[in-house]
């Protein structure tokens, strides 16, 4: 009610009431509580005086339009006339009841419900009718099925967007067309015998060929259906146009894909199954199989099943795969192990996914073979890693064992000139031999150095490691004690060995040094000869091993045995598990050395409380075995001489002590500290140098490239060549060539007079 009265109000409210009308109502007299009555609640009807202090029913008229509401608005006043009633009316308002014929009001009300029910039933009529062709305007428009609207004698009334694009033609330019125009002329006289049949109420369905705008041909699927108006005329037909050429390649490409699916099931490269997401296996071609060891009879007697298969602990794997095959349909791959029928194992990649639930396609691949050529990979890396270390171990030896051999020779040299000077009564002659010893001593450990980094200078012969073992038993007793028993059990025909037999005996004797000190109780040492063949298998672990015949030295004890940490790093230097000051840790590094750098292989097998295994495989060779003895010593009057010796040598020390040893002999020295200053003098002095004492190891120039220069300025003089390691051209892997002279440092004042005399006397060039 806009109404500004309450008097007036009471009487339209009571007038309607007493009309029979049950009514809540809200009276109200500006624009702001209209505004707000509007908004906060639903309203039948609004009844407004025409004239109110500074508001009225055309304002109010208008805020009820803006808000959008189909309300009744009707005018009560006793003011207004007929004129302006006549432009409220046309302003929008439904009726005007003057004050003075108010039982007017309540027939007026209830004819305008009427009408507002009415035009609301009209408009979601006309709504419903809009949206069910908007409906059908967007099926047709993106259905993926082509359609078409005929008219009864064959003319296209009506092309949607998807027929367009099947025959490549715009919609509207099909509109008009006749359906013969697009049809071969083979299928003219079919179509119209079936637009016959159409006039006849009969629909069809059926495979034809349309005719493309660029003039090629495609084949669809007609599906043809007559429409009639509400007085049975027949008013054309709907055809419905399916594009086989989707289908018809799907299907070429299911067929491929099957002939390609049934291949991979009989190629026996992927094990393939189909199961359900409970484990129970239904079909396996014969990969699946082979893999897991069962028959085709175990299958269908239900012996076979997942659960069996799978290991306790891959059991929270598999049903991880399952929650995620139920929710995702696939389950990504993972690596587990199949327990076979005879108990073994095999481990395997499983790919699952899901068919129709809860049926699923299992994909599997065996990887035995992967798993072996990871684990010899890792091998092998590791065995890289062990090569790299030593090597880098063994360069810095190199080079130590270079400078520190200098420095012993002169320790050496020089203490073995005093001590022959000196009386035995003479209290230097006990200090100075105390002095020879601890340099004798670090010449030991120089040695150890150099062997387990493969850079001492091996001089190799053909022998018989049964004899040599033979010849070293009673040693090797002493070694042992008497509470430890040694067993030497030698093969007949043992092969012959290419190896340096001082190098060997000091192997052998450092591997029982170390069985005797793994048996402080007592016990047994067993060492083994025999001939073996070494196959791939072996040469797969063992990196750089040739293949074929060998000889395997075996040492075995019965002592307390080593943890499996302990046989990693059993060869690694400086490593020890004996107490401080019982060990450098180089023994069985040594030992590791000397049988690479002989051609051969080491391996160890132990177990805690049972004992140790040490394995040497040397390489056999052909050939009579060297059964040279060692020479005769010289006599002391034989060790001099007076022929003309050219000395070369950088370190200045080392040059002095040689050339002081070497002018006691009778023998004239030039010196020289570098391959330069050596042609110099070659080029200068004209006299005969019988014989070029070098070291090898030089800055600018080796001694070994010294000696070929000077070979064609003095081919007669023999060469002698001095090292510490196998760094050197002249030492061949370690290896030293039979033809070539060569002193091993630390060289003492005997070793160097003996060698000096020796190719002297020798009686041909030394070969470089």
């Amino acid at each position: 009610m806009v109404e500004d009265s309450e008097t007036d109000c009471k009487l339209v409210v009571a007038e309607l009431r007493r009309a029979g009308h049950q009514l809540v109502f809200q009276r109200v007299d500006s624009r702001e509580l209209l505004r707000d009555a509007l908004a906060g609640g639903e309203w039948d009807v609004v009844i407004s005086d025409w004239a109110m202090p500074g508001f009225g029913a055309t304002a109010a008229l208008a805020m009820v339009q803006e808000a959008g509401l189909d309300l009744p608005f009707i005018i009560v006043s006793g003011t207004i006339g007929e004129e302006t009633a006549v432009d409220a009316l046309r302003a929008g308002a439904h009726d005007f009841i003057a004050k003075d014929h108010l039982a007017r009001l309540a027939p007026a009300i209830e004819r305008e419900l009427r009408e507002r029910e009415d035009r609301a039933q009209r408009r979601k009529a006309e709504e419903a009718l809009r949206a069910s062709e908007a409906r059908y305007r967007r099926i047709v428009e993106t259905t993926s099925q082509g359609v078409f609207v005929v008219s009864p004698d064959g003319v296209i009334v009506f092309a949607n967007r998807r027929i367009g694009e099947i025959l490549g033609r715009e919609p509207a330019r099909l509109v008009g067309m006749r359906l013969l125009d697009i049809m071969p002329p083979e299928q003219h006289a079919r179509a119209e015998a079936e637009l016959d049949r159409r006039r006849r109420g009969i629909s069809a369905e059926g495979e034809a060929a349309l005719l493309r705008e660029d003039g090629s041909w495609v084949l669809v699927l007609v599906h043809a259906t007559p429409m009639f108006d509400e007085a049975g005329c027949h008013e054309g037909n709907l055809a419905m146009i399916t594009d086989l050429t989707d289908s018809k390649r799907a299907a070429e490409r299911l067929r491929q894909s099957e002939a390609r699916f049934s291949r991979l099931a009989e190629s026996g490269l992927i094990a393939i199954a189909l199961a359900d997401v409970n484990g129970n296996l239904h079909e396996l071609n014969d990969a699946y199989v082979r893999i897991v060891g069962y028959t085709r009879d175990d299958v269908a007697a239900g012996r076979m099943s997942w659960a069996a298969m799978t290991p306790p602990e891959y059991a929270a794997g598999d049903e991880m795969a399952i929650r995620q095959l139920i929710a995702t349909g696939v389950a990504q791959p993972w690596e587990k192990e199949l327990i076979r029928k005879d108990g073994s194992r095999v481990p395997v990649l499983l790919g699952v996914a899901m068919l129709d639930y809860p049926n699923c396609v299992t994909f599997m691949i065996d990887l035995t073979e992967q798993k072996r050529a990871e684990e010899a990979l890792h091998r092998s890396e590791e065995q890289l890693r062990q090569a790299q270390k030593m090597e880098a171990i063994g360069s810095l030896a190199g080079g130590v064992a270079h400078d520190f051999n200098n420095l012993l020779s002169v320790i050496l040299s020089y203490t073995a000139l005093a001590i022959q000077d000196l009386s035995e009564q003479d209290p230097l002659h006990a200090d100075l031999t105390e002095v020879r010893r601890a340099a004798e001593r670090a010449t030991e450990l120089t040695r150890q150095l150099l062997a387990f980094s493969r850079r001492q200078v091996l001089q190799p012969r053909v022998l018989d490691l049964g004899d040599v073992l033979s010849e070293m038993e009673t040693m090797l007793r002493r070694l042992i004690g008497e509470d430890i028993e040694l067993l030497i059990a030698r093969t007949a025909g043992l092969a012959p060995v290419r190896v340096d037999r001082g190098q060997i005996e000091q192997v052998m004797m450092n591997l029982v040094v170390n069985a005797r000190d793994a048996m402080p109780q007592g016990g047994k040492i067993t060492i083994e000869t025999s001939n073996v063949t070494l196959d791939e298998a072996y040469a797969a672990e063992h990196s750089g091993i040739p293949l074929g015949p060998h000889v395997l030295v075996a040492v075995s004890d019965t002592g307390v045995g080593m943890d499996e940490g302990t046989r990693a790093r059993i060869f690694e230097p400086f490593f020890t598990t004996k107490g401080v000051g019982r060990g450098t840790g180089l023994g069985l590094s040594t030992v590791h050395g000397i049988v690479q750098q002989s051609g051969g292989s080491i391996g160890v097998y132990s177990e805690e409380g049972v004992g140790t295994t040490f394995k040497i495989y040397l390489p056999a060779v052909e050939g009579a075995l060297d059964m040279r003895a060692p020479g005769e010593p010289l006599s002391a009057t034989s060790l001099r001489g007076s022929e003309t010796i050219l000395l070369v040598e950088d370190d200045p020390a080392l040059r002095s002590l040689a050339r002081a040893i070497l002018r006691r002999q009778g023998y004239r020295v030039l010196e020289a500290q570098s391959g330069g200053d050596a042609l110099l003098i070659c080029e200068q002095d004209a006299q005969t140098i019988h014989l070029m004492v070098t070291d090898v190891v030089m800055p600018l120039m080796s001694g070994r490239q010294l000696a070929e220069r000077l070979h064609q300025l003095r081919p007669a003089m023999r060469v002698l060549y001095m090292s510490g390691y196998t760094d050197d051209a002249v030492v061949r892997h370690g290896v030293l060539e039979a033809q070539v002279a060569f002193l091993q440092k630390p060289i003492t004042p005997d070793a160097l007079v003996r060698k000096v005399r020796e190719t002297l006397d020798a009686g041909r060039r030394s070969s470089y």
